[in-house]
């Protein structure tokens, strides 16, 4: 395994999708979703935050960027199978260890990237954010585990999925549920319908969520380390899963 080939694959990945179109799904949508539901929720939700709902958003919307990363980790390696690139690197110096190492560490950048400038965002229309080392640490924690979670469940999806419009339709499906059938935008609450409680607590959305909140607001708890816990375990079963079905598929679909 050569480390120059896999900064070579991040730097390719990172490259190949910083278009302006890339940009404004990943970083446009989650700013609007910021901005329009910030300030159009800010007069109804009161009692979500003690300093208003955007203080409950704003973190929610940053670990949502862990999700927006995970869905290019998939689309990296379904375009390159479709497109015969993958064919082509791997008739290269390249391998295909060092191939999928390229794919998840562009992942776990974007995610963090995307994950500070919504920090940002969030900095500039609340007035100022009261961040310190150990909530600093907690969201970055929970971002990195976060995209190695959702960027193993897309590279899954893309490794048996060959139909353009099957695969864009199930990464939609996933990304919208996920979204919104966790803690991102309403906190957690026992009147929700039983389904919708289910699917709550195994949305490892969540638990990506709760942890950034309370970094965010530096309000770290025994609950964000068992959270923490849950998250690296799950993901490492998730990335070993992903890792095996990849390595055991075919480099291009037919």
């Amino acid at each position: 395994m050569n480390p120059e080939n896999i900064g070579r694959l991040i730097y390719r990945n990172l490259r190949v999708n910083t278009d302006p179109a890339t940009l404004v799904v990943l970083l446009g949508l989650p700013t609007m979703y910021l901005v329009f539901f910030g300030f159009g929720y800010q007069s109804l939700i009161t009692a979500t935050h003690s300093h208003g709902y955007l203080f409950f958003l704003a973190p929610g919307i940053m670990a949502t960027q862990t999700i927006m990363a995970g869905s290019l980790s998939g689309g990296i390696l379904w375009l390159d199978k479709r497109l015969h690139m993958l064919a082509q690197l791997l008739m290269g110096p390249f391998t295909r260890l060092e191939y999928l190492l390229g794919i998840i560490f562009a992942t776990v950048i974007y995610a963090l990237a995307g994950s500070f400038i919504m920090l940002a965002v969030a900095y500039v229309m609340i007035g100022g954010v009261a961040l310190d080392l150990g909530g600093l640490g907690l969201i970055v924690c929970a971002t990195l585990l976060g995209s190695l979670i959702f960027g193993s469940i897309m590279l899954i999806i893309s490794v048996f999925v060959k139909s353009n419009n099957t695969y864009n339709s199930i990464q939609i499906f996933i990304i919208f549920v996920l979204n919104f059938a966790s803690t991102v935008f309403y906190p957690y609450s026992p009147s929700l319908p039983l389904v919708l409680r289910a699917v709550f607590l195994v949305n490892p959305l969540t638990y990506v969520a709760n942890v950034v909140r309370d970094g965010f607001n530096s309000t770290v708890s025994v609950s964000d380390i068992y959270s923490l816990l849950g998250m690296l375990l799950v993901s490492a079963a998730l990335l070993y899963m992903a890792a095996r079905a990849y390595m055991r598929s075919n480099i291009s679909f037919t």
